[in-house]
């Protein structure tokens, strides 16, 4: 396990969906959520937000299931892509290269413990917007177009695992992220572990899957300006019939102000605004929760709703 920080990894760089309403998903990610649609390919659409630099931060593909295909990172340089690669070669937890799609070059994959699928790249596409499309400062990726919520970046994904203390221990080897928050159930277990590989406070966090089946998705997270944002965005959702699971309110863990719903084929999508918390301090010692401080809810008091603790995707009845 690595004794001092590691920056091989840069950031996170796409998420994979599945979905088995593709029309649907499409309609509410692109006219509800406010992701820009820049490319497709066989069953998949690539799709970001306006200021994600990528070609795509989304791959949303149709699917008889729904949950995560895969998560990718982007690595800081083609020898840290095979420094990183050595490393989880070693752990024996290789699936092997694949040539890319339309947003990356040649990238590797891999399993973590529970089973889900992570890919590490470097050769990137960067979005070039078509002129309707062009912002007038130079420094952010695409015009504002104020189209549904209108996020602006990806922010984090949360995943379901059986064994969070396997999962943490892996993340560190192979990605080098650091822990910055956890809760310690009182029989011992991690009930939940936040990751990053750079100086935001998270771009991962794995909790505890109380069905006990492998490799299941919690949510995809993107990031919006401000809290009032996030109000804006629970309207937005009245207006179009989503359903809100819960929010907007205040995460007592990294502080995040959220609303959580579900798109159209099941799987949660968040809205957050994730503040100004940033991780700089070089020796940070991970925040400890407790159970009985996780019974007390979120920020401000209110309860965790229960579907927060079961619904997952794909859900358990289709896996089971």
């Amino acid at each position: 396990m690595a004794t001092e920080p590691c920056f091989d990894v840069a950031h996170l760089g796409h998420v994979e969906l599945f979905t088995n309403k593709p029309e649907e998903s499409l309609d509410f990610f692109v006219n509800v959520y406010g992701l820009t649609e820049s490319g497709r390919d066989g069953d998949s659409v690539y799709l970001r937000a306006w200021d994600d630099y990528e070609f795509h931060t989304l791959k949303l593909t149709a699917s008889k299931a729904t949950g995560m295909g895969h998560v990718a990172y982007r690595t800081s340089s083609p020898q840290a892509l095979e420094r990183r690669v050595k490393v989880i070669e070693d752990m024996g937890c290789g699936i092997g290269w694949i040539d890319g799609d339309l947003g990356h070059g040649r990238a590797f994959r891999f399993n973590d413990p529970d089973g889900h699928v992570f890919e590490l790249y470097y050769d990137t596409n960067d979005y070039v917007p078509p002129e309707a499309e062009k912002p007038a400062l130079k420094n952010i990726a695409q015009r504002y177009h104020g189209r549904g919520v209108a996020v602006r970046r990806l922010d984090h994904l949360n995943l379901l695992a059986t064994d969070v203390s396997k999962i943490r221990d892996f993340m560190v080897t192979a990605l080098g992220s650091r822990v910055t928050e956890i809760i310690q159930l009182d029989t011992g277990r991690l009930g939940g572990c936040w990751f990053t590989v750079n100086n935001k406070s998270y771009d991962v966090a794995f909790t505890e899957d109380h069905t006990g089946i492998p490799a299941r998705f919690h949510h995809i997270t993107y990031a919006v300006d401000q809290r009032e944002d996030v109000l804006r965005a629970a309207d937005i959702f009245l207006e179009n019939g989503v359903f809100i699971e819960t929010g907007p309110h205040k995460h007592a863990i990294q502080g995040t102000f959220f609303l959580y719903v579900y798109e159209p084929a099941g799987n949660r999508v968040e809205v957050a605004n994730a503040g100004a918390r940033l991780i700089l301090r070089p020796d940070w010692k991970p925040v400890v929760w407790t159970e009985a401080e996780r019974r007390k809810g979120q920020a401000w008091g209110l309860k965790t709703i229960e579907s927060f603790h079961t619904h997952g995707t794909p859900p358990a009845e289709a896996v089971e």
